[in-house]
């Protein structure tokens, strides 16, 4: 996937800064953003073992009224969660050997517009995945990480536009659903 035009690229010094992020994206994908776009979206995370796509994805389903346990979806393939009759599909592609894995486990049904979708390791499908609102590059810098964040939809051009520099997490869940 070749990168987009529309790109932001934040510095993330800590887990903090993480959090932060992940509470702006869930706020973006529950439709709280101010437009009529409604909630869902399709949400790539990559980057190298170690760089937080796991520890993103955990920020964002919480921020965004997931409780309990959240258990990352490296063995399963797949976590799904519900709140407010929104679904949240967190995939980890990082064990597929071969792109074609990906279309014979059945999971183009679950791309639904009105969905979170949120893949780790997506280049492991290949080219077989629908585009992504947000593609996100997480990347080693220095002590903290870099975020490379590209739009590959309007929604996703939209939403760049509402990110800012991430500091202390002040949001706070805003559970899908709550006005």
């Amino acid at each position: 996937m070749s990168r987009p035009p529309d790109v932001l690229t934040m510095t993330l010094a800590d887990e903090a800064a993480t959090v932060s992020l992940a509470q702006q994206l869930a706020h973006l994908l529950c439709g709280h953003d101010g437009s009529k776009t409604p909630p869902g979206g399709r949400i790539h995370l990559r980057g190298d073992l170690g760089t937080g796509k796991t520890s993103l994805a955990r920020a964002l389903l919480r921020a965004a009224g997931v409780k309990g346990r959240i258990k990352s979806p490296s063995y399963a393939l797949l976590e799904s969660y519900n709140v407010s009759n929104l679904y949240f599909y967190h995939f980890d592609f990082y064990r597929f050997s071969d792109a074609q894995e990906w279309q014979d486990a059945g999971f183009r049904e679950l791309f639904d517009e009105n969905a979170v979708i949120l893949i780790e390791w997506p280049e492991q499908a290949g080219t077989r995945l629908p585009p992504p609102d947000l593609d996100i590059l997480l990347e080693y810098a220095g002590t903290g990480r870099r975020a490379s964040i590209g739009a590959y939809s309007d929604k996703g051009r939209l939403w760049l536009t509402q990110l800012t520099p991430p500091g202390p997490p002040t949001l706070g869940p805003i559970p899908c659903g709550a006005n």
